[in-house]
């Protein structure tokens, strides 16, 4: 079943590859659409077959591979991965859907699609570490190559950027991995039997320094948050969700599945330096945000902010910020991935995200009502208004974080005050004023494309009211990584 989730999108991106030139763009889209939708379909079917009562490790697949190398192909989903999985097949699929019809190398595109839908998915699915290592690397290639072949005008810069700093990152994170084995003196990478180490708190200390300065460039956390923007603003609209969605959940994934999960007494250690850290990049994101023009650039510094309190969250060590840590993951992912489909098609109407270039586009009759309209309902989303999944994320976050980091807390949540500030300023600048007359005759945006916006928007409201369906996939397994018991493998 796993398996399959890694097999489709490798299969798809081969047959997209080599089909003749007589296919056109927009008939490789809709062949890349029914390749994304049986992913989709695939992980539903894992969904709805999964327990979420049990922290065992489930649908479980294992190979030997490499076997002095003590490298097996293992996988296996529980509450820590299938929510992220998920999100993984979502966005993809909605990013195929917003990509444009009449787009040049066609093949090639979907193809590095696909391969980073895989490698993602490899990640949150691997129970070796270097599986998990080189899935977290592989994706590294198709994103350098989305965002250096179709971005803007800077894209070579840009690409170079977020190459050399995910590099250093996947390196980091490489050495705590082979300093995990040495020191414990395992003979795999195996997640399960590394998780039963007994190393002394100073030797995790030691391996946590690398493995959170590589997933603190993953996430990113300031100082080491420079890549994102630029990668932000050069990555097309559909690049950008998947960037913003899913791939920098590979670092706060890494956080809870490695860092907490594999070296608990050290990270407790580390946790109030951990937690103001988390307050310091929610603020500095936040302040960058308010000073942007550029639309795009306000939900970039957004993101550093959101990302944020998740590693508060984490730091908390509690079993409520911890399954808060996990839902403000998928928070994050609907809300931004929403966020820059709504600034791409503002972009795609106008030829412009300055702020300062643009007003009145909610009028009714000549601008954009419909997306602007969506785009409040995003805002209010991620400023965290009641009765949408932004709120519920951050309420559990602050709550769970709290009663063992007061002041980081309340830090954090000056900092989703400013949330608010940023983003009204970017709703009062480009979607209320008089129409200018260089805007009176903009493109119609046919309803067919607010297809992926409404959906995520029916995401976003009914995960804000009914919030246990998908807290109830990781509550047992983030209770279980603070009071691990002993771990068993279900078939």
């Amino acid at each position: 079943m796993l398996s399959l989730l890694l097999l489709f999108p490798l299969v798809g991106a081969a047959v997209l590859a080599f089909l003749p030139k007589t296919f056109t763009s927009a008939d490789l889209r809709k062949l890349a659409l029914v390749f994304a939708a049986t992913i989709f379909s695939i992980t539903l079917l894992v969904a709805i077959w999964f327990d979420p009562h049990s922290t065992q490790i489930q649908f479980p697949e294992d190979v030997v591979w490499i076997e002095w190398l003590g490298f097996n192909y293992q996988l296996g989903v529980d509450g820590l991965s299938l929510p992220l999985v998920f999100l993984n097949s979502l966005l993809t699929l909605v990013a195929i859907f917003i990509s444009s019809k009449t787009l040049e190398r066609p093949r090639l595109y979907y193809s590095l699609l696909f391969l980073l839908n895989a490698g993602a998915t490899g990640a949150f699915l691997a129970q070796d570490l270097l599986l998990f290592f080189l899935c977290y690397e592989i994706e590294i290639i198709p994103l350098y190559f989305l965002i250096a072949i179709w971005g803007g005008k800077r894209r070579g810069y840009a690409a170079m950027k977020f190459l050399l700093y995910t590099a250093v990152s996947g390196f980091l994170v490489f050495i705590a991995f082979l300093g995990l084995v040495w020191l414990s003196g395992a003979d795999s990478f195996a997640y399960q039997s590394l998780s039963e180490h007994n190393l002394p708190v100073k030797t995790q200390i030691l391996l946590l320094i690398p493995l959170l300065l590589g997933l603190g460039i993953k996430i990113p956390i300031f100082p080491f948050h420079t890549w994102l923007p630029d990668a932000h603003v050069e990555a097309s609209t559909p690049i950008s969700v998947l960037l913003a969605g899913v791939l920098l959940k590979l670092g706060t994934y890494g956080l809870l599945r490695f860092a907490v999960g594999l070296f608990l007494e050290g990270w407790v250690e580390l946790a109030p330096y951990l937690a103001a850290l988390a307050a310091l990049s929610a603020l500095y994101g936040a302040s960058c945000a308010i000073a942007q023009q550029d639309m795009k650039k306000v939900v970039a510094y957004s993101s550093i902010a959101h990302m944020a309190y998740i590693l508060l969250a984490a730091a908390a060590s509690t079993h409520l910020s911890l399954t808060a840590a996990m839902f403000q993951m998928v928070s994050h992912g609907l809300i931004s991935a929403l966020l820059f489909m709504l600034v791409g098609m503002v972009y795609e109407a106008t030829g412009t995200r300055d702020v300062k270039s643009l007003s009145g586009l909610l009028n009714p009759q000549r601008g954009l009502p419909i997306t602007g309209s969506l785009m409040i309902l995003g805002v209010m989303a991620s400023a965290g208004i009641p009765g949408m999944i932004g709120f519920i994320a951050e309420f559990l976050v602050f709550r769970g974080s709290f009663p063992i980091f007061p002041i980081p807390t309340l830090l954090c949540m000056v900092g989703t005050g400013l949330t608010a500030v940023y983003f009204l300023l970017v709703v009062n600048g480009v979607f209320f004023g008089r129409l200018s007359a260089d805007l009176a005759q903009l493109p119609k945006i046919e309803l067919s494309q607010h297809i992926p916006n409404f959906a995520l928007i029916v995401l976003i409201f009914v995960l804000g009211i009914q919030p246990g369906w998908m807290v109830r996939w990781s509550e047992a397994q983030t209770n279980a990584l603070i009071n691990p018991p002993e771990i068993q493998v279900r078939n």
